[in-house]
Order: structure tokens, then C-alpha cells, then sequence
């Protein structure tokens, strides 16, 4: 595919509204434009400064299509870093679709998914982890999500990589002229020094690695499972989480016979929440199978709230749920708690300890249920600027550069000959270099590139 032609896409969702974006870039962006547009005040847009808007139509054998305004971004100061025209039709479909079957007779190609912002990359507009926040800005849903979208964007996690890269290819620079002199059995690259480097890099690496437990769940959201004998309140609890009738309540056991989802932000941090089907005996088929799903269910999530609703409950069921997920959270909430006596509640505070007390009904302790569940995450980590890596191609990259950098850690123990450890030390660079896209290749691009929506 050639990235010298002119593109043409949608950059609003597609649908009826008010308005409705067409951007197209290129060489012959704004000529085509020219051609198809016939401003109020006669003007050319060829003629016209870069960041300027003009009123017209677009026009196609003197017939209207459209009254529109064109926004002109000459390149290199453009998305792009290439001419850009972006025409702001009314939002009906058919025009939509009237006016870029236009351009393309003029000589557009329809842009492929993320293709505006892979020509901003290959132009030297952003790195790759910088193309790649642009994605996660667009999808993120959640304040925080966005938080760490945006310091990505604006290079925050890039430059550190490009830091340490740089650090390491000064070493390697030293290493790589010793095999030039290896007849002369000279060392250029301080061992010490080089050392020194290696555990301040394997530190750095490890503490990206371990960051993305924390963004993973950020920009994913936080799955919890609420699980509990039948008509505990477990739907009413979701209903009080959510502040909506979102699951159905009845006095019936047994009412939810499937899994209902829903998420919710609590200081900018999603929690997807799971009402399962009461975990009990039953010869109901259907409810047989929701108590399937509500296994599966507990796989998956972080947190387990095991809701019960008296000191009478089975407490086996939950040494059962604690002793079948052992590495998961357990939070034991004891609901209607209105309806228990003092010497209840103490009876339950001694035989569970960490047990929190709710009425979901009247919404008492939901408060300090979400502070609760806040607790899990490590939300100083979002404060000023600690970089927390999101991303799985990136999580994967930094395990496979720090397992280089401890090759080459063993590699100077044991004194391995400059020739090997340079062979790790190349390897190590070249990961480093995926992350940020000093080194990359095409099927990379399109796998990364492919995920994006079209017109971004």
C-alpha cells in the first residue's frame, strides 16, 4: 500500500447527527478539495493560509450537495505532518456518503483503519507508544484511563524507554569497539560503570513490568464477582452499586438465574460488577446452568464479594470459595443489617473478621464498601508522574528486554567474552526499540494499526 496517495475517511462515528467530519490527507488533499468546493466568497483554498476555515459548498456538476465549512492544515504542521482538509457536512448519511464517493472519483482512496495516524508516525509526528495512547485515549471511559492516555501521549513513557535505550547503546557503542581491538585485549566500556547501569536499567524495567497489574485493571476495568446463597440481596446490591433498577429483585430464591453485568466509575477507577445465580443444591436445569456461569464468572474476577444475610448461613460455602481461589481477594459483606441485633453483628465480627456491614435496601455502608474496593488500588501511583504501562505489546516487550539485560548481568559474572554479551546487548536494544518504534517492521504496524477505527 502506498502512504503517498491521498485518504479519505469518516472521522466522526458514523449515523445521522448535527454534524458530520470528513478529513482526507495527502499530496492532492487540498486541489481535490478545490476542485469540489465553490466558497461564498469565491475564494481558493489552494491560495489559502493553513489553519483556516471557510464556508461553501461542495458541489458536483453544478448540483449542491451540501453547505459546508473546510478546515485547512498544511503540513508539516498537521496531523499528519500532510495536507489536511477536513469538511464539516450536515450529518445525514446520504451526504456523508455522497460527498466521499465524490472525492474518490477525484482521485481519494479510502483510508484504512489508523492509517492518518500511521502516516503521523512514519512522518515523525509521535512514536509508536505515543500512535498507540491515541487509541487508548479514544477508548477510554474512565478518568483515569484518560489520565494515563494522555501523559502516553505526550511522551511520558516513551521518553524513559528512549532514556534507558540511549544509557544502554552508549555501553553497547564501548562494547562493540573492543571486538574491533580484540587482538589488543583492551577494555573500553568501564565493567563497573556498565554494571552500575545494568541493575539501574533491570529496576527501572521491573517496575514497568510491575505497573501494569495496576493498568491492566485501569484500563480494563476492575471484574467482581458478587456471590452469595439465593436472595441475600446480591441484585439489590448491584441496583445500589449502580443507583439503578439494573437486575431484577424479587422475594422469589432463585430470581437470577443468569449473570447480569455493569460497571461503574468510582473516583475515576471502572469497576465491572457480576450479579451471579445464588450458589446453591438445585434440580432446576436453568438455574443449574447460571450456577455454572457464576464459576466461570469467579475465574475471571479480581474480587470475590461474598454477600450473606444472617449468622445462620452456611459458612462452608465460603471456606469452599476461599479454599477453591485462594489467590483471589475475598470480601465477606454481611447485608440487612438493619434487620440483625447487636449480638448478631458481634457474633459475625468475631467468627468473620473484615466483615463489612450493609443494607443494600436502604443503601447504608455502600459508601464504605466503594471506599473498600478503592483500597485495592494503588491510586497514589496515578499521582504525578509515575509512568504505569497499559499496554500488553508492551508488557511483553519490557519481559523480554529485562530477560536480555539479566542475560548480559550473568554474562559479566562469569566473564563472558565481549563478542557473546554483545550478541544480548544488541537483543536488548533491538526490544527496547520495538516499544517506541526506532525499530519495527510491517507486519508490526498492521497488527498495532489494524485495532484502530477508521478516520483516526
Amino acid at each position: 500500500m502506498s502512504y503517498t496517495d491521498t485518504i479519505i475517511a469518516m472521522a466522526t462515528p458514523p449515523g445521522t447527527g448535527a454534524i458530520a467530519v470528513i478529513r482526507i490527507s495527502g499530496p492532492k488533499a487540498i486541489p481535490i478539495s478545490d476542485t469540489l468546493f465553490q466558497s461564498i466568497r469565491n475564494k481558493k483554498l489552494i491560495d489559502q493560509k493553513s489553519h483556516t476555515i471557510h464556508l461553501g459548498h461542495i458541489i458536483e456538476n453544478d448540483k449542491i450537495l451540501d453547505k459546508v465549512l473546510v478546515s485547512i492544515f498544511k503540513g508539516p504542521n498537521s496531523y499528519t505532518s500532510e495536507d489536511i482538509i477536513e469538511v464539516s457536512c450536515h450529518g445525514s448519511p446520504y451526504i456523508q456518503q455522497q460527498i466521499i464517493q465524490l472525492f474518490l472519483r477525484h482521485g481519494c482512496r479510502m483510508a484504512t483503519a489508523g492509517e492518518f495516524t500511521l502516516r503521523a508516525f512514519l512522518n515523525g509526528k509521535m512514536d509508536l507508544s505515543q500512535a498507540e495512547a491515541v487509541a487508548d485515549l479514544i477508548a477510554s471511559d474512565s478518568e483515569a484511563a484518560h489520565e494515563i492516555a494522555m501523559k502516553q501521549m505526550r511522551g511520558g513513557f516513551s521518553g524513559e524507554i528512549e532514556k534507558l535505550r540511549e544509557e544502554l547503546l552508549n555501553f553497547a557503542s564501548l562494547i562493540e569497539l573492543e571486538l574491533d581491538f580484540s587482538q589488543e585485549d583492551v577494555e573500553f566500556a568501564d565493567r563497573t560503570q556498565f554494571n552500575e547501569l545494568l541493575n539501574s536499567i533491570s529496576e527501572t524495567l521491573k517496575k514497568l513490568i510491575d505497573s501494569f497489574a495496576l493498568g491492566n485493571v485501569i484500563k480494563n476495568g476492575i471484574p467482581i464477582a458478587i456471590v452469595g446463597e439465593p436472595n441475600v440481596g446480591k441484585s439489590t446490591l448491584l441496583n445500589a452499586l449502580l443507583n439503578e433498577e439494573r437486575a431484577i429483585v424479587s422475594d422469589i430464591p432463585g430470581t437470577t438465574r443468569d449473570t447480569v453485568e455493569d460497571q461503574i466509575s468510582i473516583n475515576g477507577i471502572n469497576f465491572r460488577f457480576v450479579d451471579t445465580a445464588g450458589i446453591r443444591e438445585t434440580k432446576d436445569v436453568v438455574e443449574k446452568i447460571g450456577i455454572e456461569r457464576t464459576f466461570e464468572k469467579i475465574d475471571k474476577a479480581k474480587l470475590i464479594i461474598f454477600l450473606f444475610d444472617s449468622p445462620d448461613f452456611d459458612k462452608t460455602e465460603l471456606e469452599n470459595i476461599r479454599n477453591r481461589y485462594p489467590n483471589k481477594n475475598l470480601l465477606p459483606i454481611c447485608n440487612k443489617v438493619d434487620l440483625l441485633s447487636n449480638t448478631e453483628i458481634n457474633q459475625l465480627k468475631s467468627e468473620i473478621p473484615n466483615t463489612l456491614f450493609i443494607s443494600a435496601k436502604a443503601k447504608k455502608g455502600i459508601s464504605e464498601l466503594e471506599n473498600k474496593l478503592l483500597s485495592l488500588i494503588d491510586s497514589g501511583a496515578l499521582i504525578g508522574d509515575k509512568t504505569i504501562v497499559t499496554n500488553s505489546r508492551h508488557y511483553d516487550t519490557l519481559l523480554k528486554a529485562l530477560e536480555e539485560i539479566q542475560k548480559v548481568k550473568e554474562g559479566m559474572d562469569v566473564g563472558l567474552a565481549s563478542d557473546l554479551m554483545a550478541i544480548d546487548i544488541r537483543q536488548a536494544l533491538f526490544y527496547l526499540g520495538e516499544i517506541t518504534g526506532s525499530v519495527t517492521n510491517d507486519d508490526l504496524l498492521g497488527n498495532i494499526f489494524s485495532n484502530f477505527c477508521i478516520g483516526k
